[in-house]
């Protein structure tokens, strides 16, 4: 069955058009045939070498209108950081206690933030965590001293984004079941973030291709000129 809905959906998408980020947005709640509140996520291509140090693109971008659900964050950190990140909301603060823990297999967290002083014990993670995303970097603002405002941003919906191996980043910009301008105010956000973080070294086209799918649906391929890209 899904199948088939899956056609049909991808038959009210027409072939080599690149459509603007609003009126895709619209095609795809239209064409959104699950039963549950997929996840819509924005695709693109980008010009770079991975392999390169100076051509990785990562960055992190708070999204105005969130994700749909607030996140679980585990805070790593030791004496009065863990009560300010308790304080702050933290689902779950531990020490080298909590790395064991985590070492022993319990992922029931969307986020790890750890303060400096523990990066040491949580250098041990990096297979664990590292692989699915959840390492935490200086570079995206999980690696701080300032947890209160850590905690708050990554509930509030900061997202992080980073180009794979094959040089596509993925990203999350919301729910379907977000207000069409919503869901087109967070993925534009997404997209400026990327194109600003252009490595001076890459050469040729940067943004080759940006496509909008949910989790369940084809892909629509958007006008990236429209964009700036």
């Amino acid at each position: 069955m899904a199948g088939k809905k899956f056609k049909a959906a991808q038959a009210q998408i027409e072939k080599g058009k690149s459509y603007r980020l609003s009126d895709a947005v619209e095609l795809l709640k239209k064409i959104a045939f699950a039963k549950f509140d997929e996840t819509v996520e924005v695709t693109m291509v980008l010009g770079v070498d991975p392999r390169k140090a100076d051509q990785l693109v990562r960055g992190t971008i708070v999204l105005v209108h969130g994700l749909g659900k607030s996140k679980r964050v585990a805070v790593i950190a030791t004496g009065d950081k863990q009560r300010e990140a308790q304080e702050a909301g933290a689902d779950e603060v531990g020490g080298d206690e909590l790395v064991e823990k985590i070492r022993g297999g319990y992922l029931n967290f969307d986020a790890v933030i750890a303060t400096p002083d523990m990066m040491k014990s949580v250098g041990t993670l990096g297979k664990v965590l590292g692989p699915r995303g959840l390492m935490p970097n200086p570079k995206t603002g999980t690696v701080t001293a300032d947890v209160t405002t850590a905690i708050r941003e990554t509930k509030a919906g900061k997202v992080e984004f980073r180009v794979d191996k094959t040089g596509v980043i993925h990203v999350p910009v919301g729910k379907i079941s977000f207000a069409p301008d919503k869901i087109v105010e967070n993925a534009k956000s997404i997209i400026d973030a990327v194109i600003k973080a252009k490595p001076s070294t890459a050469k040729g086209k940067y943004v080759k291709k940006v496509n909008i799918a949910t989790t369940m649906s084809p892909g629509i391929l958007l006008d990236a000129a429209a964009l700036g890209a």
